[in-house]
């Protein structure tokens, strides 16, 4: 198979399908689209998420616990706090496991999480560093927002722009070459989204305003995540490419390399399916957070994105764009 994310059919048929055991007190299963579970706790729900930052060695500890919190924050919860294994390769020096750690307390603290412990160990299983985070948030059942919620008729949402955390992860990897060739204001702009990975504050201003469904962003991109919450909620989508908002640097280095902005890892952004789309747009910019409408779910079963006037269909997710390059 290729690198990545197992692909959801098969996601489905060998794992999914094989989980046969389910106690009353876990009320938020797991599914292809949904982040996250949840347990039960009398009125309160316990939601979790797990996820490993495998794809770069720059800047891990920063992605391990932003993708592991956005995981909560789309279901509506604020994340309470982390458990980070860091499972680090033979000849590991002091210091770069110093720097990792400042990494993941500098992020946690930036959300205001807590890293609740965990496990590190040099192991010859990796050739370079690993994290795998459980990230741990809390809520009043009734007010859990699952990606199974979206509704036909919502307006499809998406927060800041696409391929954010792909285009940052290229520009760490691949700095001299992109200098040499992009110039260096645009490598450091990309650089720089490293910062706006987080989706905790657009998650938590969403809840507020009332929505039925967030996806968080990550490996397959914009277009995976419409798939994605289309699968979990039984509806279809249509969505208009030229209405998804992408920077001049992103574009630059998806066209150096000949990859698609649309199919590229995007954690920072996040998916929002609401009654009032420009309601949830006017309310997300007034909490500091760039968001636009980008289509409608439907009550077909079609995945349907509009390119330069013509429908074209949304496949099933594949191995994400960044393997391409790093």
């Amino acid at each position: 198979m290729e690198i990545g994310k197992v692909p959801n059919s098969i996601l489905e048929s060998l794992i999914l399908n094989k989980l046969k055991y389910s106690r009353k007190d876990v009320i938020l299963k797991p599914g292809i689209g949904e982040d996250c579970s949840a347990v039960e706790f009398g009125e309160y729900a316990c939601v979790l998420s797990c996820d490993p930052i495998t794809g770069t060695a720059l800047e891990i500890g920063r992605l391990a616990v932003n993708i592991s919190c956005n995981d909560i924050v789309s279901c509506g919860v604020e994340p309470i706090g982390l458990l980070v294994a860091l499972l680090c390769p033979p000849g590991t020096t002091e210091a770069e496991i110093g720097l990792v750690m400042e990494q993941l307390t500098a992020a946690a603290a930036e959300i205001k999480v807590d890293i609740l412990g965990g496990h590190t160990e040099i192991t010859s299983a990796v050739t370079r560093f690993v994290i795998t985070c459980t990230a741990v948030g809390r809520c009043l059942k009734e007010k859990l927002i699952t990606t199974a919620g979206a509704q036909k008729g919502d307006s499809l949402v998406l927060t800041k722009h696409a391929g954010l955390e792909g285009a940052s992860i290229i520009a760490h990897e691949k700095q001299q070459e992109l200098t040499d060739v992009l110039g260096e204001q645009i490598v450091n702009e990309a650089k720089g989204y490293m910062k706006s990975l987080s989706v905790v504050k657009d998650g938590l201003a969403a809840a507020e305003f009332g929505v039925n469904a967030m996806h968080d962003v990550t490996e397959g991109g914009i277009l995976g995540a419409v798939w994605e919450i289309c699968e979990a909620s039984g509806n279809g989508a249509e969505i208009f490419i030229d209405k998804i908002p992408v920077t001049m640097s992103t574009s630059m280095i998806c066209e150096y390399y000949r990859i698609n902005p649309y199919k590229l890892i995007s954690s920072g952004c996040m998916l929002i399916s609401a009654a009032d789309g420009a309601g949830l747009v006017k309310h997300l910019n007034e909490a500091g957070v760039p968001a636009a409408v980008i289509g409608t779910m439907n009550g077909t079963k079609d995945r349907m994105m509009i390119v330069d006037g013509k429908i074209e269909m949304i496949p099933q997710p594949e191995s994400d764009e960044i393997y391409k390059v790093v």
